[in-house]
């Protein structure tokens, strides 16, 4: 079972950006994150959304607690998975 946790990357399930990738940038409750896709990666802009409006994957990227976008820019080509962030699931 793969935990909500800061880096972890999630697909949106609802709303205008379903079946696009993000990456949780903050844990806000146990019912809300903070998400960002980075806007000029995924076209996912940083919001706060509900964990049942995302769904979890495996992959994990290291960043610190409230990174900046260009942080995580940093650290998804760090760890190979800009193509991957880029691919959209169709919901």
């Amino acid at each position: 079972m793969t935990a909500i946790q800061i880096g972890r990357i999630v697909v949106k399930t609802a709303g205008r950006e379903a079946g696009k990738k993000a990456i949780i940038a903050d844990l806000i409750d146990q019912n809300y994150v903070l998400i960002t896709g980075p806007k000029d990666l995924t076209k996912v802009r940083r919001r706060k959304v509900n964990v049942g409006h995302i769904e979890l994957t495996d992959k994990l990227v290291s960043i610190k607690r409230g990174a900046s976008d260009d942080e995580i820019i940093k650290a998804i080509d760090e760890a190979g998975l800009t193509d991957f962030m880029k691919e959209e699931i169709i919901p």
